[in-house]
This record gives C-alpha cells, structure tokens and sequence, in this order.
C-alpha cells in the first residue's frame, strides 16, 4: 500500500516519527502544502522555506522519491495528494502551534468524511504540551519551576525504522512557481552568503558546534562578537533537526567529557526556554497580539515612522543597536545578546509598541518563529509570562562595552567604526535618535502613569 506524508516544518528524514511509521506501513508519497500560513510568513522565511524545499527534494529524490508540492485549502490538496497516491492514512508530526492544530483538526475531519485518516506523531517538540504540567494541571507561567520539570524528564532515543521505500507518484506544482522569494533581490544575495540550508548542512552545524562551540557556551554565548553560539535556530525552527537529536547530541557529548557539561547545560536550558514558550503560546494562542499584562494596554506607546525607520534600517545612533539591525537585513539573523537590546531600544527608548517590532523580525528573520518571537517580545517589553520588568532599561552603550568589548562586531556591521580606537567605537553617533538616559525617564514616566504607580 502506499502511505502520504505531509511534511510542514518538519524538512527532515532522520529522526522523524511520522516519516518512520508511513515507512513501517507502505511506500511513501511525500507531500508539501503551501497554504494561507505560508503565504503569510515574511521575506526571509519565504526565502529560507524556498531553499529548504528544494534540498528536501534533493535529498528525496537522490533516495527514489519525489516531493509532491501543492498549493491552496489544506484539507483539500491532502484530499487530493490521498486520491493520486491511493492512499486511505496521510501521517504528520502533531502541530506545534494553535492555529495549526486548528488547520490540522479541520483537515482531519474532511479526511475522515472521504474515508482518510490523519494520523499525527509526536516529534516536532520534545515533549507534548500537556505532558509538563504544574501539580494542579495547569500550564508553567514561570520558568525556572517549568525547567526544573521538564529537565528532569526522559528524552527518549528513537524507535529503529525501515528506511523508507518511496512510491512514484508525482503531481501538484514545481517549486519555480512557488511564490517564496523575497521582494529585494540584494536582500536575497547576502542570505545565499551567510547560509547553507537543509538537513546536512543543519548536521554539520550542529557537529560544529558540539566540537568547538559546546565546552565554552556558557562563557561565550552573550558575546556577539565571537562564535560563541550555535546558530541552530533556523534549523530547529524549520526542522532540519529534530528538538530530541539536538538534546541527545548534547547529552552525549556531556557524558563523553566533563568539561561540556556546564555549558552543555547552559545549551540545553535555551532548548528549554524554546519549549516554555510553545507553552505559553498554548495557553496564550493570542500571544502575539494582545498583552498578557492587560495593565500594559493603556500604555501611550509612540507612533513615530521616522524613528521606527531609523532604528529598522539600523541608523539610530547607538553602534550596537545599528550594528545589531545591518545584521539582521544582510543575513536574516541576530545574535540573542543583540536582539535583546535591539528590541529593548524599540519598546522603551522610542516606545514602540512591542508589535511593531515583532512584525519586522517576522519579515525579516530566517528563523521566524509564531511561537519564540512573541514570546521573546513580550519577555522584553515586560508585558508577557515570566516577563523581565518594563523599569529595566537595556543601555546600548553599557551592553555594547561589556559583551563587544573591543567593538569587534561594531566594525563588522558598521564598517564606518572600524578605523576608530576600540574604546570610541560604543560612543553615540553625532545625532542619535534620542538620548538614552532621556528616553529611559520618559518612558519609566509614561510606565507609571499609565498603570496607575504615581
């Protein structure tokens, strides 16, 4: 018999159950599905999307196989990939995001009616939602009490798997007309430059990493001048990597020497925190429009288009700030020390609304994420679960000198600093946006006000 999988962010064939189980059952017919959610991602996901199809392609076509693309209604090309397949089951890894599973849920109804049944795996996170619990039943809020609970539990090796026979079948669209390329071609040119994408150059990253990058991660990982951090999130984000292998790899390289182990932890807790805020979000599936701190919503936050301009196009006048964004527009990533700050800059000394600034990262970031993004936003402006407090104010200046010390990624990103002493490249630009100190009154001012502390 032959058996559909329906492949989402999930671009992978090691280490995935529902690509395991088909392949236990029949001959597999893969299948992608471009829908409204894919239509609606920004230009650098498009573009990460795009590459990341075609090296699926590659890789399955390379095993026998063909990547069957289509586009439109969910329920209806799953429908339709069951009819030219001959196939009665389609198998897909369990949606991690809300409105997802509400997609996933309306399809597998549909299906049912035709006489198809949608048979969902876990996989996609490392553990299923409900399975961390607090002892009343109900979602983490916190989490240091969530890690301490979820690091204690089992990660289990996966089952042994046939390697999947592939049935010939081929149908739908070819991926050139697949409408995923970004607006700005030069946009384009520096994500070729920065990435390579796809399940074996995810391998090597990870493999790098666990031998270079591992055993210092706890002292380097703020440093956004040094490789100091795995640069794993698109992988995992689009699931070129399973959560579960990156862990194992992790644990293995603990127990194989003792000198990873603080830092392996200090990895793993990260992983940790990406799980916390699937959590969130799934008790939260408004997370990225609405404050989870309704005192949040009567905050005066500041509509200026030629700030926001400034701080997009990284031209505030704060070096890192500046430095952080160029690198964002060329490579569609940016450091965590640096996004922090970044999004600090917006929500409090311009006080931009937090979504304006989660729409830019959305358009703009490789591994945009509907779940780790709002809640990172939301972490930053104080307003989301287990938030840092709005009255801490990141200092561009203060955080550049202690995480770029010598200004090392200054000079990469703003080449215009790269002939000044190492101790000037932090200072402000002749006419900055707003003056910090400034800024960080008026803001701590409008905070009071507006949730009633005068």
């Amino acid at each position: 018999m032959t058996v559909v999988v329906w492949f989402r962010d999930d671009l992978r064939l090691a280490d995935h159950p529902a690509l395991d189980a088909a392949a236990a059952v029949g001959a597999v017919v893969p299948v992608f599905v471009a829908d409204a959610a894919v239509a609606a991602l920004g230009g650098a996901a498009r573009w990460w999307l795009r590459e990341a199809l075609t090296a699926l392609g590659h890789d399955i076509a390379a095993r026998g196989g063909h990547l069957n693309l289509l586009q439109g209604d969910v329920a209806e090309c799953l429908s339709r990939a069951a009819a030219e397949a001959g196939a009665d089951e389609i198998h897909a890894l369990a949606a991690r995001i809300p409105a997802d599973r509400a997609v996933q849920e309306g399809a597998a109804r549909q299906l049912a009616a035709e006489g198809v049944r949608l048979v969902l795996h876990p996989g996609a996170l490392l553990h299923q939602l409900q399975a961390i619990r607090t002892g009343a039943g109900a979602a983490y809020s916190v989490f240091t009490p969530f890690w301490r609970r979820f690091s204690a539990t089992e990660i289990l090796p996966p089952r042994e798997a046939p390697a999947p026979q592939w049935a010939d079948r081929r149908f739908g669209e070819s991926l050139a007309r697949f409408s995923q390329l970004p607006l700005a071609a030069a946009w384009g040119e520096g994500l070729h430059e920065t990435w390579a994408v796809g399940e074996a150059a995810a391998v090597q990253r990870l493999e790098a990493f666990v031998a270079d990058g591992l055993a210092d991660y706890a002292r380097t990982r703020d440093r956004p001048d040094l490789p100091g951090t795995s640069r794993l999130s698109p992988d995992l984000r689009w699931g070129h990597l399973s959560p579960a292998r990156v862990w194992r790899r992790v644990q293995m390289a603990i127990a194989a020497d003792p000198g990873c182990e603080t830092g392996g932890w200090a990895f793993l807790r990260q992983l940790g925190w990406r799980e916390f805020a699937h959590h969130v979000l799934d008790a939260h599936p408004d997370l990225a429009a609405r404050n989870l701190k309704p005192g949040f919503d009567a905050f005066p936050w500041q509509t200026d288009r030629s700030t926001l301009a400034r701080w997009k196009s990284g031209e505030t006048g704060y070096p890192l700030v500046d430095a952080a964004m160029r690198e964002l527009w060329r490579t569609g990533w940016m450091h965590n020390r640096c996004r922090m700050v970044a999004a600090s800059f917006l929500v409090k000394d311009l006080r931009q609304d937090w979504r304006t600034g989660l729409a830019w990262f959305d358009d703009t970031l490789v591994d945009a994420d509907p779940a780790l993004d709002p809640f990172g936003w939301q972490w930053v402006a104080g307003t989301g679960a287990d938030a840092a407090p709005y009255f801490r104010v990141f200092n561009p200046v203060a955080q550049g000198k202690r995480f770029d010390p010598d200004g090392d990624y200054i000079a990469r990103w703003l080449p215009e600093r790269a002939d000044l002493p190492r101790d000037l490249r932090h200072a402000p630009g002749p006419r900055p946006v707003v003056d910090h100190d400034d800024a960080r009154r008026a803001a701590l001012a409008d905070w009071k006000r507006s949730a009633g502390r005068e």
